[in-house]
């Protein structure tokens, strides 16, 4: 089957907005190259089996992301709206980059399966290890394995953001939490929440794709009995309390979301929020601090920061 891959030149703070106007869009499949993300994945040596050379050796400096399409009637009409909402991007606050769009025929079997084997089981957390589904991996005593098969949609699971949220939820899940996941993605979040003992988890996002795939993978880690996936805005279709509600999407999102959750969370909840890049930091905390919440910690990788605050009131 032939596919066409649209490329969008941009930066690591507007890789989210990029990602969603693709998706908002129908896309087929997803694939992020960000030479900050290799170089620091490589400082590792034991890592280096599992990085393509080639992506060390790109001449654009930004990051690259790459949408599939398949061939339709509308596709043109599809490109060029990715090329409209990328020119918008500045409007958010963003530095788009060089916002070139450009168009590739591709094949499916070019890239549906050969990025596979760049993905490999790794620990990301004191407990929790990502395993692809596709790969074997002994696990040793006291590890949590999280099956994933994201598909060409999502991430591999082990960006910063995902990493930081994961040992956020190590620290604070018990077994009698209640956890909202919002913008739940391939559902990783969920699932680890609820492998670390939660004991219910609904994740929500508004696009079908993300739903979806979530739903596969809560099926694939057996933990249906704990977690729930719901499409929608959190307003719309949740109406239980958290003890804890991770959001791992952008700053921007996150500032609005802090105006929004207080209802939905019980007295002394925790908010652990991240896909914050670190210069939008503050924006995030006085937010934050508006709202009631309390900063407890601040993490960062690589240029992301991950902000875990609580939520001080009466039940």
């Amino acid at each position: 089957m032939k596919w066409i891959e649209v490329q969008i030149k941009t930066t690591t703070e507007a890789e989210e907005a990029v990602a969603n106007i693709l998706y908002e869009l129908g896309v087929g499949g997803l694939a992020i190259e960000d030479p900050n993300d290799v170089l620091a994945f490589a400082k590792n040596e034991d890592d280096w089996d599992y990085i393509d050379p080639n992506l060390l050796k790109q001449d654009f400096e930004g990051v690259i992301i790459k949408g599939y399409f398949p061939e339709s009637e509308d596709l043109i009409d599809k490109i060029e709206l990715i090329k409209q909402n990328v020119e918008k991007i500045p409007q958010y606050n963003l530095d788009k980059g060089l916002g070139e769009v450009t168009t590739t025929e591709v094949y499916e079997k070019d890239w549906a399966e050969s990025w596979k084997k760049y993905y490999k089981p790794k620990k990301i957390g004191e407990k929790i290890v990502v395993k692809p589904t596709w790969e074997k991996y002994k696990e040793s005593s006291g590890e949590i394995i999280v099956e994933l098969d994201p598909g060409m949609a999502f991430g591999t699971g082990t960006h910063e953001t995902t990493t930081m949220c994961i040992r956020a939820l190590e620290k604070h899940v018990r077994p009698e939490s209640t956890i909202f996941d919002i913008g739940c993605g391939s559902g990783i979040l969920s699932i680890a929440a609820a492998k670390l003992g939660g004991k219910k988890v609904i994740g929500v996002d508004l696009d079908e794709l993300p739903v979806k795939v979530s739903k596969e993978n809560v099926q694939l880690n057996k933990v249906s009995d704990v977690v729930e996936i719901r499409r929608g805005n959190l307003l719309d279709v949740v109406d239980e309390k958290a003890d804890i509600i991770v959001s791992n999407i952008i700053a921007e999102i996150i500032v609005d979301l802090t105006s929004d959750i207080t209802p939905y969370l019980k007295g002394d909840s925790i908010f652990i929020s991240s896909g914050i890049i670190i210069e939008k930091i503050d924006m995030v905390v006085d937010a934050l601090s508006k709202e009631g919440f309390k900063v407890l910690e601040i993490s960062k990788m690589n240029g992301w920061a991950c902000i875990v605050s609580k939520l001080e009131k009466d039940e």
